[in-house]
């Protein structure tokens, strides 16, 4: 911590008002009157009387009074039982105890400003004799110095850092504790921005909510009554005694020193038991909310959007914030209290559709100004050139039919279109599985041998080198029994840069059937372990067979055909039941389990 090693007329230059703030308001300075500088200047006299009362709380435990600051130091007996009382420390050697005689007296001063100088508190033109002959302007000098060095730049307050506050001025510390304790006003100085009497009861009121709740109604033309009312609270409650009047510390002719002498008490003060704390009157109108979450264009589906809730000026109360979104569904914002000076919240949603949204910010139950705001999300825009996709699926040869291959394509809001050899859009069905970080898998059946090309999309456009270069399938060696459990077919793009344009998928031709995309599987197909009398059920998978009836046939063992259900449950599957009555090998036009049409009829007991 800086230590102020200035005199008292260092620091208030002669040529200037005590009001200036050393030169941070230039344009409010002027030059000081012959009756300013004299002797009995209101600022001296308010000055004098604050800093004989600080000595006074600091000597009581000692049951000492100055009652005169010019002449009861003389002796040098209170100087020392105040250094010992704020240094917590005795004297480095002996002193008079009934110092009759002037050289006693000046013996005794020398021990205190000795004392001073081994605490590294330096002084300037300061000497025994100037305390002993009772020169006042050096005595308030001294006085300062004390104030500085034990109030202000020494002890460590709550809700600041050590390693910043080494940095500052005693000046620039207090201050910016106060700053930070009020952030309801704008207080620059220590004379000014107190005159009314106001921010004292913000500064009460923010270091024991609810002692001054309501001191933003207060009466800016009644300064004393404002000051006397928030003084008292603070002298009853949080143990700051009133070192200064209320009518001095809205005086004009206040200097800055005696103000910051008393606003030094604050950063220790503790709430006592028992206070009368009151609930404040909360202004929700007076919170407010900005951000681009919140904005009538510019956000987006599936992007979060995100804004801040500012409620210093409305109190101390509960944020909360719905959405609403065109279909009528409502959810509850997420809320981060941000524990900063101006009260502020983080709030972030995920809008899912596109259209008109109503996000609602409620301050303690209440809508804050504007709420609520109309919000137009807008569908996703991507970039498709930062999509990428690669995989053996998507090299040019390696591939075959019925060998499970796969790609990855990494990004988000991906669609993928695979056309067969045959160019049809429609016979190849398509699992796309979000692997998480943007990526995205893509699996498929591949029903058809032959060139495949795949088309991958973004947001609504073609990534780059897309389609694919034509991918071959050839036959797999072997046929599939009954039995067999074909695999799905994975296929994957790979992702080749280049400079020309993807080229515009085919249109679509008018789909067909193709009985091979179509599989069967289920209990009724099993070659064995059918029992006579007992439902027997299966189910048919027609998606991406195209466009066809689905005819199942059930023959017995005689060769007559037995009764069958089919039943369309949706999305190309069909459930299959019969009720064989008589023993014996059954064939059937129905596909075997899991097998493609292409493997039926079988036969089983």
């Amino acid at each position: 911590m800086m230590s102020n090693n200035t005199y008292y007329d260092q620091q208030q230059p002669p040529q200037y008002y005590q009001g200036s703030d050393n030169g941070e308001e230039q344009d409010e300075e002027m030059p000081a009157t012959e009756k300013d500088l004299a002797e009995d200047a209101p600022w001296k006299k308010i000055q004098q009387n604050t800093f004989t009362r600080w000595c006074n709380e600091h000597l009581k435990c000692m049951n000492k009074r100055i009652n005169d600051l010019q002449k009861d130091l003389s002796d040098g007996l209170k100087l020392i039982g105040l250094l010992e009382v704020l240094s917590q420390k005795k004297m480095y050697r002996k002193y008079h105890a009934r110092p009759n005689f002037r050289q006693m007296k000046l013996e005794n001063v020398s021990v205190a400003l000795e004392f001073l100088e081994r605490e590294h508190i330096k002084l300037v033109s300061i000497d025994s004799k100037a305390i002993v002959d009772g020169n006042l302007k050096l005595i308030l000098g001294l006085i300062w110095t004390l104030i500085l060095h034990y109030s202000i730049s020494m002890p460590m307050w709550e809700d600041e850092d050590d390693e910043d506050a080494k940095k500052l001025t005693p000046k620039q510390r207090l201050l910016g504790w106060i700053q930070n304790k009020v952030p309801q006003l704008p207080i620059n100085n220590f004379h000014r921005d107190w005159r009314d009497g106001k921010a004292l009861g913000a500064l009460v009121d923010n270091c024991a909510p609810g002692l001054c709740p309501d001191w933003e109604t207060w009466d800016p033309n009644q300064p004393v009554e404002n000051a006397r009312e928030a003084m008292q609270q603070a002298d009853d409650w949080l143990g700051v005694p009133q070192v200064i009047a209320p009518e001095e510390i809205v005086d004009p002719n206040v200097d800055e020193h005696s103000v910051m002498t008393y606003l030094s008490q604050f950063p220790k003060a503790k709430l006592k038991p028992g206070a009368p704390l009151r609930a404040k009157t909360l202004h929700p109108k007076r919170a407010r909310a900005y951000g681009p979450g919140i904005e009538p264009r510019g956000n987006i589906v599936l992007k979060l959007a995100e804004f801040t809730v500012e409620t210093v000026e409305a109190g101390l109360g509960e944020v909360i914030v719905y959405v609403e979104d065109p279909e009528g569904h409502t959810e509850e914002a997420r809320v981060v209290a941000n524990n900063d000076k101006k009260r502020t919240y983080t709030v972030t949603y995920m809008p899912k559709v596109e259209g008109l949204h109503k996000v609602t910010v409620l301050f303690a139950g209440q809508d804050i100004d504007r709420s609520p705001f109309m919000v137009n999300v807008s569908k996703a825009m991507g970039d498709p050139n930062k999509v990428s996709a690669r995989g053996p699926g998507l090299e040019p040869v390696g591939n075959v039919a019925t060998k499970p291959t796969y790609f990855d394509i990494y990004t988000a809001d991906v669609g993928v279109v695979i056309v067969d050899s045959q160019g049809r859009r429609d016979t190849v069905e398509i699992l796309l599985e979000n692997k998480g970080d943007s990526i995205f898998r893509c699996t498929y059946r591949p029903m058809l041998e032959g060139p495949h090309t795949v088309y991958i999309t973004f947001a609504g456009q073609q990534i780059p080198q897309a389609p694919t270069p034509s991918t071959s399938l050839r036959r797999p060696a072997g046929r599939y029994s009954g039995s067999d459990n074909p695999p799905v077919y994975s296929h994957s793009a790979h992702r080749k840069d280049q400079e020309n344009p993807a080229p515009t998928p085919p249109k679509p031709r008018r789909p067909t059937s193709n009985p091979n995309a179509c599989r069967a599987t289920g209990r009724g197909l099993q070659p064995k372990g059918i029992r006579v009398k007992e439902v027997a059920d299966f189910k048919v998978f027609t998606r991406g067979a195209g466009t066809g009836e689905l005819k199942v046939t059930v023959k017995g063992p005689r060769g007559g055909e037995e009764p069958v259900t089919v039943r369309d449950v949706g999305d190309g599957v069909h459930e299959c039941d019969y009720y064989p009555v008589v023993p014996g090998s059954t064939p059937s036009s129905s596909p075997g389990q899991d097998t493609p049409f292409h493997a039926a009829p079988l036969r089983w007991r």
